[in-house]
């Protein structure tokens, strides 16, 4: 044990603790041993070097590294950190990131740091609301029991005017998607006006649920700063919207709660991009990981978070994101030997849809639902879009694989009677994207 106390391989982190995962690789000249007390001791009490100011009382507040464990693959190590609740403002997800995600990822002593997990303890997970709705209030809201709920993303993402954007959402609508939603950049630009927009669209969301009997959605991009986004999601329920997006790390945290609480008040169900996360999670070696994300995501009380696909475009192995699922939708999860090994008891806070989106198209719907099951929504753009048939047709493919996967069907078989599959496995079959 160090004198400083930082790394202590025989604590016993209390069931009060907030536990960090950290893969760890340190600067040259620097000990595995030493780089992980700088990380303890940075995101808790410390600082480098010894303070008259400082009480006794202090060394009970600090954070205490009790597990360094198994050489990586990436040439680094598993350190896992034990913060004390005092440590941390309960509601508070900005304090709580300033401390584990905050100065250690400039210190000189590390050349790598990445957080990997997160666990959060009971008092914490109670000062958050959690998601309103969920997967079985998202379920009941749209009608849709037992299978993958269907989007799209109006494409192209930037360019429509109003009617145009309301028009394509029409046609997707009426061929069977069911969620119709901006892109992540749209937001009020001078070609598109935000609330302009969402007059148009609701209106024509309400012609496709008369003509179709389902239920249809609309998620509008609220993103904005915040008192703007707020005034934005009123409109949207004034209008008589039931949804709203937002950029989760582009609009920041503190906003993220602030929207929640007025989701509340509005009975809006909130989508969650993950616009920029790849700045932070694409480097296996330093960052945080999409997995802390998603599970801040969920605590804060996000209805519905995109995680990536594994088939698509978007970069983001299957174990990684199936691990992600897991964690958003599961309401215990035991420690693993490999990979997220955290447990995570979520208490009261309810499971979020799983959104994947980037680069599907309706040749890619059965590798997706058995990667992950029937508790997604599969969101394609270009692969509605750009069906050689057109966005309904485009729309109705999408639905026709949902439907072909689940009966257990070939595609391309179930494709002979059904020429919008047809068409779209004509130009993708089932091609991955790049």
């Amino acid at each position: 044990m160090k004198k400083s106390g930082y790394v202590n391989l025989k604590y016993k982190p209390k069931a009060s603790d907030l536990i960090c995962e950290f893969f760890v690789q340190p600067a040259a000249g620097v000990s595995i041993t030493g780089a992980a007390e700088r990380i303890a001791s940075e995101s808790s009490v410390g600082t480098w070097t010894e303070v008259a100011t400082a009480p006794r009382y202090l060394k009970k507040l600090a954070a205490r590294v009790f597990a360094i464990e198994r050489k990586d693959a990436r040439g680094g190590v598993c350190a896992k950190v034990a913060y004390p609740l005092e440590l941390f403002e309960l509601g508070n997800m900005p304090c709580i990131l300033s401390s584990i995600a905050g100065n250690i990822f400039g210190m000189r002593a590390l050349e790598n740091l990445r957080l990997e997990d997160v666990h959060f303890p009971l008092a914490l997970a109670r000062s958050f609301k959690g998601p309103q709705f969920g997967i079985v209030g998202i379920r009941k809201l749209l009608r849709v029991a037992n299978r993958p709920l269907c989007g799209t993303i109006i494409k192209p993402k930037l360019g429509l005017k109003t009617k145009q954007h309301a028009a394509v959402a029409y046609e997707a609508w009426r061929g069977g998607i069911d969620i119709v939603k901006d892109d992540e950049n749209l937001t009020s630009q001078s070609f598109n006006k935000f609330y302009g927009r969402v007059v148009e669209t609701l209106k024509a969301r309400d012609k496709a649920e008369k003509e179709t009997g389902e239920k249809k959605i609309y998620m509008p991009n609220v993103t904005a700063e915040t008192n703007e986004m707020l005034r934005r999601a009123q409109a949207v329920a004034d209008s008589g919207g039931e949804y709203v997006m937002v950029d989760i790390l582009t609009a920041g945290f503190s906003s993220l709660q602030t929207l929640r609480d007025a989701a509340q008040d509005l009975k809006l169900v909130l989508h969650g991009h993950r616009a920029m996360h790849a700045a932070l999670t694409r480097n296996k070696k330093h960052g945080i990981s999409m997995l802390v994300l998603a599970k801040i995501c969920r605590l804060i009380g996000l209805d519905q978070l995109h995680i990536g696909t594994a088939v698509g475009k978007m970069e983001g192995p299957a174990e990684e994101i199936l691990s992600i699922e897991e964690n958003i939708e599961e309401n215990f999860l035991r420690p693993k030997p490999v990979g997220h090994v955290l447990a995570e008891n979520w208490h009261h806070v309810k499971p979020v849809f799983a959104v994947c989106s980037g680069g599907l198209h309706p040749g890619l719907v059965p590798a997706l639902v058995r990667l992950l099951g029937k508790d997604i929504i599969i969101q394609a753009g270009g692969g509605v879009h750009g069906n050689p048939l057109g966005t309904r047709a485009g729309a109705t493919a999408m639905r026709q694989a949902i439907d072909a996967t689940l009966e257990d069907k070939n595609l391309w078989d179930y494709a002979k009677t059904h020429r919008e599959l047809l068409a779209a496995l004509k130009k993708w079959g089932y091609e991955h994207p790049k």
